[in-house]
């Protein structure tokens, strides 16, 4: 009787352990899932060591967003606006056989100055699309590109690539907000035109920016200068997809620069000579 009572005894302890050790690999596997994985490695523009510039800059998150489709909650703001051949009914060409150079980002005091030499070297006339806290900033620059017969475009008061997934109301504000800094410099300039950053467009920042007045802008060449690629590489991209009717976006501001203003001393000769280059117009696209 006794030998058995201490198998059994035995036999007990053996499962009660085994239970044991089961639980406490149990524990010890979820609480590795609970930890961070650190072979991961960030992706985006938050991973970048740099910084981050205009050209790739996130929205500011303090700003609340409508709905993912960014229809927004206003029940005025139509789901189709816009009249152009771009993304939402934005403008993608002149419309005419002019060729239209665009710069964004500016204004800077490296790079926007000289692009305007450049520019004028060779007269012609672009338009520069403004970021509000660039104009606020650098108003002699605002000056000095109307001075020089060019023209204004509205790019936001601080490059919000998610401006148009933002409420109409803030949509609007962020808008008039940048217009106010360019007039603050140049009273009687018009603004005929908005850039949405990144090309984001939604039908909602079309409707508004058409409400204030201004042509949604879109681009038909885009050579990405502002991710680096060289004067080279520029220069090619421009000059061999520009058309009749193109919009050409370019940059002069929003980080290193040097190689667009390289680029447009080649790329203006080669376009002059195939094409007539003008701003476009202070009355709007066509």
């Amino acid at each position: 009787m006794r030998a058995r009572s201490t198998g059994g005894t035995i036999g007990t302890v053996g499962v009660v352990t085994l239970v044991l050790a089961a639980l406490l690999g149990s524990a010890y596997a979820l609480g590795r899932s609970m930890l961070p994985d650190h072979s991961r490695q960030p992706t985006g523009t938050s991973a970048q060591v740099n910084g981050v510039h205009y050209a790739e800059q996130p929205a500011d998150p303090a700003a609340p967003a409508t709905d993912p489709d960014g229809a927004g909650t206003d029940p005025d703001v139509p789901q189709q606006a816009g009249g152009g051949d771009g993304p939402f009914g934005s403008h993608a060409s002149t419309g005419s056989g002019e060729v239209a150079l665009t710069f964004d980002d500016g204004p800077d005091p490296t790079y926007t100055p000289q692009v305007l030499d450049v520019l004028r070297e060779y007269g012609v006339k672009a338009t520069f699309c403004v970021v509000g806290e660039n104009a606020q900033d650098h108003p002699d620059l605002v000056r000095a590109i109307v001075a020089d017969g060019h023209t204004l475009c509205n790019h936001s008061w601080h490059h919000d690539v998610l401006l148009g997934k933002r409420s109409p109301a803030l949509i609007r504000a962020d808008l008039i907000r940048t217009n106010e800094a360019i007039h603050a410099a140049v009273p009687d300039a018009r603004v005929s035109y908005f850039r949405q950053p990144g090309g984001a467009w939604t039908y909602p920042v079309v409707s508004v920016a058409e409400g204030l007045g201004m042509t949604p802008l879109h681009w038909t060449v885009d050579p990405n200068d502002w991710q680096l690629p060289g004067a080279a590489k520029i220069t090619a991209t421009v000059t061999g997809d520009t058309g009749p009717g193109a919009i050409v976006l370019m940059h002069d501001a929003g980080g290193d620069r040097q190689g667009t203003v390289d680029a447009l001393r080649r790329i203006l000769p080669d376009l002059t000579s195939r094409f007539r280059l003008a701003a476009l117009p202070v009355g709007g696209a066509s």
